[in-house]
């Protein structure tokens, strides 16, 4: 008995000390891809020595004697940090995915091949200016540099990513730029999407009740949509449930395309002499985020804020003369074309002048481990022919037909990539205004502030459609009409601009910026009817505000969506009945009604109110519409406030939803209210237990940056995905995206991935953040650390001034140019 224990104690001894070898050479190697940011190298490709002086939270601060070794110091330090997420932007762009992930990434691979996102990438390589290509060819040479590093010096392939997936990291390209600036244009549009949801919701509503479903943005007028079925007769109304979200995929669904906050404040609405501006992107939270903090030295003077690693600019930040920020504009864009086939070769299809053949290609797709696919890709006059089961195009094409898509980020001279880097250069509204003629896609609301002036222009290509159009652009139409046809796109001059307002003060929330009437409209869908509110309130209570008080309006959690709804829904529930006995229903109802009655609104983490709201605001709208719409509702994941407050005021005979068709009484909207808030209590009852005041929104609304590749694996998870609790939602300024997909359908998926506010009375006030780190690499101290300060509202400077990035710097990277 002793032996046998002995030899266990052996056998476990020897074991334990094997996992403690492997532990250490797995994280030997890992390892390896930490860059040392104090090293010095001597490069080819440059032309003077180049300094990125990296201070305390890993920002790079990049100088050389010219400006195109600013580019090569960008692209080798995005490299440095970002590898694998630069790998990951380039493949996808490519349709190149499946040859890592096999066929998990096949739907993905066909939808840009038959975009030809990269092949039009490589097009407008040549469309633009000397200037910008040099700086292109200098950042695809510095990221290359990176990569003979990381190969010739053993320094782990570059990332930790590289040791699990078998795959080759081929020399940049100036069209890998390019292309990622393409892929922005996916990843941002909601229109496409939108579309085919309203054709299918066509076929099961009449179209009052879709105009209450799907509803115009509070004071346009309601153009009435023609009858999708009497179109294309031959479309039948399909039940197909929604697909699981690939966090690989670019593809995102009508609520999670591209959001944004910025405004702007003149001098005359500032407490000092300066203007102030604030900018913060809402897109997907990913660990490591999709921006990256840099600061380049160019010949026009210094420029600070937020990149995205693969691309050579400052895409929001400031100088010493401007500042600038984004937001999505949610113009409408693109367009679904329905070609009909020819029945007797259906390499043909109508056109307004008869049969026409498509331009046709053929192009492989290589899967990992299976034998790869052949695509035929088809372009009509209107675009590129996409397949059924993409966008769900299928639901609504008819036999015999095909849909094709036209879009103005599918230009082969794409002239993007130029007016963001003479944005960056600009010393004036009037240069940055004139810089926004060059860019085509994807379209956004640029905020703009000198230190005497602002404004607010809206930039990208806007396409010219006839005023006969049948849809409007709002739903799929026949593509052999003329009418429904684009003529060009419009000039620039039509896109919305606004200069020095009398009012001191310019916002935008990706709410209705105007209301013209069709075709110039810009949209029909904007992405916010409610966060605008509180931000004109916010900007009314002062008559001068300060860069604290624009810092408030970033971080405001009250949702002005909860403060209209409650009263409405709940008018008949407030204190109403005797208290009901301990332990039913009712009276479980009773503790929350009267939690949400001295509510205020705020979703903060901390308050059990926001995750009550929350869940039930989620169940009224499910109930509303699941007998109309069946499993199509599953579509509709996030609560619309504007449909909820027409269906409760009765607008235009919207309270109509409230009755369940498939019963035999007629329900009033009371009563679906009284049961949606029952069963809402019951499923967060069996969540969290039976203790409402205890309950916290921010244990639902964790906000989750997850690893694309690595964050559903088991045990890898948590390392590289970052949690934390937070506060805001759907409708407030501090936006916090819910995902409104189970098991975790309050989880906070969307919001701010970068927030800068940029005060021109004293410049270096100016205040950065992140939501996540600088790293992308897991086992690096600013893979996260920025993430903690992102949480609690917080920011970090940066400097303009050379001497004071030197004197904090806790590392200086020099590259020096080889000796001929």
């Amino acid at each position: 008995m002793f032996t046998l224990f002995r030899w266990l104690l052996r056998i476990f001894g020897t074991l334990a000390v094997l996992s403690v070898l492997v532990g250490i050479s797995v994280y030997f190697f890992l390892s390896r891809s930490l860059p040392d940011y104090s090293e010095s190298f001597t490069l080819s490709g440059v032309q003077g020595q180049i300094e990125i002086v990296r201070n305390t939270h890993n920002v790079p601060h990049i100088f050389a004697e010219h400006e195109t070794d600013v580019f090569f110091g960008l692209g080798f330090a995005h490299a440095q940090d970002r590898l694998w997420q630069m790998q990951m932007l380039r493949r996808t762009a490519q349709g190149r995915l499946s040859e890592m992930f096999g066929r998990r990434t096949l739907r993905t691979d066909e939808l840009m091949r038959r975009l030809d996102l990269y092949g039009l990438a490589r097009s407008s390589v040549a469309a633009q200016d000397s200037q910008t290509q040099a700086a292109l060819q200098s950042y695809a040479d510095g990221v290359n540099a990176w990569l003979r590093q990381s190969n010739d010096r053993a320094r782990g392939r570059g990332a930790p990513e590289f040791f699990m997936f078998n795959a080759e990291m081929p020399l940049w390209q100036p069209a890998d730029s390019l292309a990622i600036l393409k892929l922005l244009s996916v990843q941002l549009n909601g229109q496409i999407a939108q579309e085919v949801l309203r054709a299918r919701a066509s076929l099961l509503v009449p179209n009052e009740r879709l105009q209450d479903l799907m509803p115009d943005a509070p004071g346009s007028g309601v153009a009435a949509l023609p009858d999708y079925a009497a179109m294309f007769p031959d479309v039948t109304p399909d039940y197909q449930l929604a697909t699981h979200h690939d966090p690989l995929s670019p593809i995102r669904t009508p609520t999670m395309a591209g959001a944004s906050n910025s405004f702007a404040a003149t001098p005359e609405r500032a407490a000092s002499d300066g203007a102030i501006l604030a900018n913060d992107p809402h897109l997907e939270l990913t660990a490591p985020s999709l921006m990256y903090l840099a600061r380049l030295e160019l010949d026009s003077g210094g420029v600070i804020g937020a990149s995205i690693p693969g691309i050579p600019a400052i895409l929001s930040g400031r100088s010493e003369a401007l500042g600038w920020g984004i937001t999505s504009s949610y113009m409408d864009d693109s367009d679904i074309f329905i070609e009909e086939l020819n029945p007797d070769n259906t390499t043909q299809y109508r056109t307004p002048d008869g049969w026409a053949d498509f331009e046709t290609r053929g192009t492989i797709i290589r899967i990992k481990d299976e034998d790869p696919v052949t695509l035929t890709l088809r372009w009509s006059e209107n675009g590129p022919v996409l397949s059924g089961g993409l966008f769900d195009l299928g639901a609504v094409t008819p036999p015999g037909h095909v849909a094709s898509l036209g879009w103005t980020a599918l230009e082969a001279e794409d002239t993007t990539m130029t007016a963001a880097m003479r944005l960056m250069r600009a010393q004036s509204i009037e240069d940055a205004l004139a810089a926004g003629e060059l860019f085509v896609a994807p379209s956004q609301n640029l905020m703009l502030a000198t230190p005497d002036r602002v404004a607010m222009q809206t930039i990208g290509r806007m396409p010219r459609r006839s005023a006969e159009h049948e849809t409007q652009g709002r739903m799929p139409a026949p593509g052999w009409r003329r009418e429904n046809r684009w003529i060009g796109t419009l000039p620039y001059s039509a896109n919305p601009r606004f200069l020095d307002p009398e009012s001191g003060i310019l916002g935008n929330t990706n709410n209705k910026i105007l209301d013209r009437p069709f075709p110039l409209h810009v949209s029909h869908d904007w992405g916010d009817t409610q966060r605008i509110e509180r931000f004109l309130h916010l900007m009314r209570t002062r008559n001068v505000h300060t860069r604290d008080s624009f810092i408030e309006a970033q971080l405001d959690t009250v949702s002005p969506a909860a403060r209209l709804l409650l009263p409405l829904v709940a008018a008949d529930l407030w204190f109403s009945g005797e208290a009901a006995p301990a332990g039913t229903r009712a009276h479980l109802r009773q503790r929350a009604l009267r939690l949400m009655a001295d509510w205020n609104g705020e979703m903060n983490e901390h308050l059990p109110e926001p995750l009550i709201y929350a869940a039930w605001m989620r169940e009224l709208q499910t109930r509303l519409i699941r007998d109309e719409l069946g499993p199509l509702a599953e579509r509709f994941t996030h609560v619309d406030p504007v449909f909820i407050e027409r269906v409760f005021r009765d607008t235009d005979g919207a309270g109509e939803w409230c009755n369940i068709v498939q019963s035999s009484v007629r329900e009033t909207c009371t009563e679906i209210a009284i049961t949606a808030l029952d069963e809402a209590l019951l499923r967060l009852t069996e969540r969290y237990g039976d203790n409402v005041e205890s309950w916290r929104w921010g244990d639902a609304h964790m906000a989750t940056h997850t690893h694309s590749v690595l964050g559903e694996v088991p045990l890898l998870r948590h390392f590289v995905n970052i949690r934390q609790s937070t506060s805001g939602g759907d409708h407030t300024l501090m936006r916090g995206r819910t995902s409104g997909r189970d098991p975790e359908p309050f989880a906070n998926v969307h919001g701010a991935v970068y927030r800068g506010v940029y005060d021109f009375a004293d410049p270096e006030s100016s205040v950065f953040i992140l939501s996540t780190g600088q790293s992308g690499h897991p086992l690096s101290r600013h893979y996260d650390d920025l993430g903690d300060l992102w949480r609690r509202g917080e920011y970090i400077p940066m400097t303009l001034d050379p001497e004071l990035a030197r004197g904090g710097a806790v590392g200086i990277t020099t590259i020096r140019p080889l000796a001929e």
